[in-house]
């Protein structure tokens, strides 16, 4: 019985010294906040420029004043981006005006506009006829594609309240004219597929969910992810003389086998990497046999302008690290790894990809 005695008494002391140890802060820790820094050991290459001249295919600046341009211009040149694709360049006049300021910049090859359109008006019985006069107008003031917003799809409706189908028949003649006149589409459709599964334990974007709220989505609100991804694919087979640019892989970068199955079966779709670099950093080997296979079919893109956020695009794309996190924690918990990429493909992803759908692109500002 003493013996008992002395070893209870000997386990309290210990546990009372270590409580006193312990800061009082580490004890109630949710789980959420936890994020230990890796005490792996392994070689880093932090990139702050790309390794070849960068053409961003997926970036949005609503500002395009004089003073502005030059500042993007000075950032660009840190990360190595030769040219920047601004996909919100409005239409009509508002894009001619941006047109005139970058022709009156220091540097006007450094930048590329798309042009958008209107689908809130579609039950107007010129829609169709004024929206393609509309695409015309543009690329006579010098638009080179076009952008399509998730909200075509997800959020616009027509005059009795229905969601417009991205597949609406009535846009037809758009793409074909897009098609035409040798214009790009960029089109965003749906979100990603966690967003409509429910916000449980066994969501990995459970994160991003309680961080982001409005980014859940239900069965309804508005329509099921496979709907709405059904509708875009049969935008690109009903219109196979248009090249469509499918931003963030189609939210297929999580599953490389099924988009490797609509790759071979819709020819005219391209894909770019913007904001899904997550999703290939997490996966090194698959994601380093997709980008080989189809290496004539993957454009860079960024999605946001945020010179920082850059490094961990090139990081993943040119080294071979191992395990280092990526920028925005609630987005993505796991680490990343590179992919390593040859030169050549590197040089096809970077630029040679989006030179040959953007001919108009000065080839002096890359390598051959």
């Amino acid at each position: 019985m003493k013996n008992l005695i002395r070893v209870l008494v000997f386990l309290f002391v210990c546990h009372s010294a270590n409580a006193q140890r312990q800061d009082p802060l580490d004890i109630n820790i949710d789980w959420e906040s936890y994020d230990p820094p890796s005490t792996l050991v392994v070689k880093e290459n932090l990139v702050k420029s790309a390794k070849f001249p960068v053409i961003d295919i997926h970036s949005h600046h609503w500002n395009m004043d004089p003073e502005k341009l030059e500042l993007l211009i000075k950032q660009m040149d840190t990360l190595n981006l030769a040219v920047t694709v601004n996909l919100s360049g409005r239409n009509s006049e508002k894009l001619k005006q941006y047109m005139e300021n970058i022709k009156n910049c220091s540097q006007p090859n450094r930048f590329v506009v798309f042009s958008n359109i209107e689908f809130r008006s579609i039950d107007a019985p010129d829609w169709t006829v004024e929206t393609v006069k509309q695409i015309e107008y543009d690329y006579a003031n010098g638009s080179r594609g076009l952008k399509i917003y998730k909200s075509q799809g997800m959020h616009h409706k027509d005059s009795l309240g229905k969601r417009i189908a991205i597949d609406d028949p009535r846009i037809g003649p758009v793409w074909d004219k897009c098609g035409e006149l040798g214009m790009p589409v960029l089109i965003h459709s749906a979100d990603p597929p966690q967003f409509w599964m429910p916000h449980d334990s066994l969501n990995e974007r459970w994160l991003e969910l309680k961080v982001r709220p409005s980014r859940k989505r239900e069965a309804d609100n508005p329509a099921p992810f496979e709907q709405i991804i059904a509708e875009q694919h049969n935008v690109f087979k009903r219109h196979p003389n248009t090249t469509f640019i499918n931003a963030h892989m189609g939210w297929y970068a999580n599953d490389l086998e099924k988009l490797s199955g609509y790759m071979n079966e819709m020819p005219n779709m391209v894909v770019e990497i913007g904001a899904v670099i997550a999703e290939l950093g997490r996966q090194p080997r698959a994601a380093k046999r997709f980008i080989d296979k189809y290496q004539d079919r993957v454009l860079f893109g960024k999605d946001s302008f945020k010179p920082r956020e850059f490094e961990t695009y090139f990081r993943v794309l040119e080294t071979a690290d191992e395990y280092f996190p990526y920028y925005k924690r609630y987005h993505a918990f796991w680490r990343m790894y590179g992919l390593d990429l040859s030169d050549e493909i590197l040089k096809k992803l970077y630029y040679k990809n989006a030179l040959r759908l953007l001919p108009d692109i000065d080839k002096s500002l890359f390598p051959e």
